[in-house]
């Protein structure tokens, strides 16, 4: 698979998941939503999930094909310093003697494109630019993931770093569909990492 057909599927995935956002919270005539509120909390989560899971599946993908010689969608082939037969071999490399390799865990995949790539061309500087923000989407992931005193602290200091002030109890749908204050265009915080990690994958296809 090109490195354009790897960022085309994260592309379709990004989008397929702002698609069931929306129509979870689509109204009828009157205004009054379709979904229950629990439904449309459930659906968005899973939207947030599904869209993590896309972005490990855009790097992985994109990891095993350059390290097997494919060229970026510009044309440049990064210069490697490991040379595996096929993507079979290279996912076996990169997990090394683990069973798999998290590529949610972002300081690893920059330690590693560093390993295997020279200057970790072409996922670096991106994903170092968006290194706070890999941390961000983390600590989301982890309080979909499970609920627990540690991952509830972690996504209220995320919740206060954002908003600028406490916000005790919040949810992790309650954060998603948060108007974001950086956001220029009044989007929501979901939309703000989507569209970061959405320009990061462009950017490292593109090469």
């Amino acid at each position: 698979m090109s490195l354009s057909q790897i960022l085309h599927e994260f592309k379709g995935s990004i989008a397929q998941c702002d698609s069931l956002i929306t129509n979870a919270h689509k109204t009828d005539a009157t205004g009054a939503p379709l979904l229950p509120t629990l439904d449309q909390q459930q659906i968005t989560v899973a939207a947030f999930l599904n869209m993590f899971i896309a972005w490990e599946t855009f790097l992985e993908s994109s990891l095993m094909e350059l390290m097997t010689g494919s060229p970026t969608v510009s044309g440049r082939t990064p210069n490697r310093y490991v040379r595996p037969p096929n993507a079979a071999a290279s996912g076996e490399l990169i997990a090394w003697m683990g069973k798999y390799f998290d590529y949610g865990n972002h300081q690893n995949t920059i330690k590693a494109v560093g390993m295997y790539f020279e200057n970790g061309y072409p996922y670096e500087p991106h994903l170092s630019a968006i290194y706070s923000d890999l941390s961000d989407l983390r600590t989301m992931r982890n309080a979909s993931a499970h609920i627990s005193s540690s991952t509830q602290t972690a996504l209220e200091s995320l919740a206060v770093r954002i908003v600028g002030n406490p916000q005790p109890g919040i949810s992790l749908y309650q954060l998603l569909t948060m108007i974001d204050p950086r956001s220029t265009a009044r989007g929501t915080i979901f939309l703000t990492y989507r569209d970061k990690l959405a320009v990061a994958a462009e950017l490292i296809a593109q090469g």
